[in-house]
């Protein structure tokens, strides 16, 4: 069987400010821009890949989500509990850097971690929290 993952989905709850994060910080493309009913669903990759995106979507917009998990989701996608993803660098320092001078929420500085891998962690807008491993 010949699989590959085609698209991963995280939660935004500002459009604007995750396409910045996205766009202008991770240098990915923006492949579409959807809106519906007062939502937004941006779908973003990395540029010359187009077998692999990121759909980021309103949180909660399945109409059976009751009002006590919408509340719970919110409180989740605060914490950075709630979604996350593992991103991969040729160079994990230059793209920490240029990260941290953007001002974005720094959870974990580059480090060579136990299981093998350097990596790095920080939180996109809506608190997603985005992982970046260095290739080796």
């Amino acid at each position: 069987m010949d699989m590959s993952v085609h698209a991963s989905f995280l939660p935004h709850d500002d459009p604007e400010a995750t396409l910045v994060f996205y766009r202008d910080l991770l240098g990915f493309e923006v492949r579409g821009d959807v809106g519906y009913d007062g939502l937004r669903w941006i779908t973003v990759g990395p540029a010359g890949r187009p077998g692999a995106s990121i759909v980021l979507q309103p949180p909660v917009v399945d109409p059976g989500v009751t009002e006590h998990e919408r509340r719970t989701i919110a409180e989740m996608m605060a914490k950075g509990t709630y979604a996350g993803i593992v991103l991969a660098v040729t160079d994990l320092d230059g793209a920490f850097e240029r990260l941290r001078a953007a001002e974005v929420e720094i959870v974990q500085e580059p480090t060579e971690q136990p299981y093998g891998v350097r990596d790095c962690a920080v939180r996109d807008p809506a608190g997603n929290m985005i992982r970046i491993n260095e290739l080796r």
